[in-house]
């Protein structure tokens, strides 16, 4: 990217204690680095288990400042060295979750589409990445001017782009679980079996079953959804995504304990939808001008994990009174920490992590940034 900043230097990246699985007694940490995606040499080979981002969309005109090249080819170049570390970073059978959007210019006098996001599978299969089923994210608007071209006579009209991709990529073979494992509970740069993880913090990171079939369902739709994580200052010239995102992308992808990396991090968006969720995660943003946008971010996890925990516990009881309705019965099985019924047996061991507090960890290293989460125990329905 054309921006350069003094990278940050002696990192320490050791390991925080482990996560217990059901009362996070250590907390999570939440580390942002200010500097240049394309060079995340802080972060160790096989170190982190998702990377979760949207980077600048080429041939968007807010972003043409962050580009150095003015074209199409030009400007996907500066973004594939990122893939690359993001391959390098990642356990094997980690995941990189990418949003990003088709982009419509004029150039020279054409009116043309730029297809960003096959650009991107392509570089990220050239990587080594393993592509999988994507997301269409649906953004439909009313404003009144979305309609392209002749208006209501035929052949000069342009069809609206209202969705964004989502896109999906497995570094290696699918990820391994054993008992004993420690793969990712220590986080970036911590020990354990590269890629792996133990049987019961799998379990316990689990999601229900209505959240299964709406989340892997191709097609995403957030409109009813609360968006707000803090203020919104910072946000429109960083283009950040909703915090329901990242939040549902953490839950399908990696586990409780796990560590998330963010290398367009923006507002911060990521790194609070982590810490809501029980994970560590490290963010990487050149623009040093958004530090106190991500602050307030932060700031506001604890009260939008809180709302995003209760929403997802009415949802299941919903879930219940449904299922109660069409059978006649209540399902079969239990979660006794959140005292409510399940659909399956996957499901009976599932933890929500409860955010308490984050706080702002001063630490001697120029261009980094971290705070510290603690988690309080998980309760059930809070009315």
């Amino acid at each position: 990217m054309s921006r350069k900043c003094r990278p940050a230097t002696d990192i320490d990246w050791r390991a925080p204690t482990r996560y217990n699985g059901v009362v996070n007694e250590s907390g999570t940490t939440h580390r942002l680095l200010v500097r240049d995606a394309a060079d995340l040499s802080p972060l160790p080979d096989r170190s982190v288990e998702l990377v979760v981002t949207s980077p600048p969309y080429p041939m968007i005109a807010m972003w043409d400042d962050v580009f150095r090249a003015d074209t199409f080819e030009g400007m996907h170049q500066e973004l594939d060295p990122v893939w690359r570390e993001c391959r390098r970073i990642l356990r094997p059978g980690g995941f990189l979750c990418i949003n990003i959007g088709d982009a419509t210019r004029t150039v020279a006098g054409t009116f043309q589409l730029y297809p960003n996001h096959s650009r991107v599978i392509a570089a990220c299969t050239a990587a080594g990445f393993q592509a999988l089923p994507l997301i269409i994210w649906r953004k439909p608007t009313n404003a009144p001017n979305k309609f392209m071209g002749s208006g209501m006579l035929p052949s000069g009209a342009y069809v609206t782009l209202e969705h964004e991709y989502i896109l999906i990529f497995r570094a290696g073979e699918k990820r391994e679980f054993s008992a004993g494992g420690a793969g990712g509970a220590g986080g970036a740069g911590g020990g354990g079996s590269p890629g792996g993880g133990d049987p019961q913090r799998r379990r316990q990171s689990a999601i229900f079953q209505t959240e299964r079939n709406q989340w892997f369902s191709d097609q995403w739709d957030f409109r009813g959804t609360r968006q707000a994580l803090g203020e919104d200052r910072g946000r429109s010239r960083s283009g950040a995504f909703p915090p329901e995102l990242p939040w549902r992308l953490i839950h399908m992808y990696s586990l409780q304990g796990d560590t998330v990396v963010d290398p367009f991090a923006g507002t911060g968006t990521t790194l609070a939808a982590a810490a809501a969720a029980g994970r560590n995660s490290v963010g990487v943003e050149i623009d040093g001008t958004l530090i106190e946008p991500i602050e307030t971010t932060m700031a506001g996890a604890p009260e939008w994990g809180e709302w995003r925990r209760t929403q997802r516990l009415a949802d299941q009881h919903r879930a219940v009174a449904a299922y109660r309705q069409r059978h006649g019965t209540d399902p079969a099985h239990r979660n006794s920490a959140l005292e409510v019924p399940v659909i399956s047996a996957q499901e009976t061991e599932l933890v929500i992590p409860r955010l308490a507090a984050i706080e702002r960890v001063r630490v001697p290293l120029e261009g980094e940034h971290r705070w510290e989460a603690t988690y309080g125990v998980p309760q059930g329905m809070l009315f």
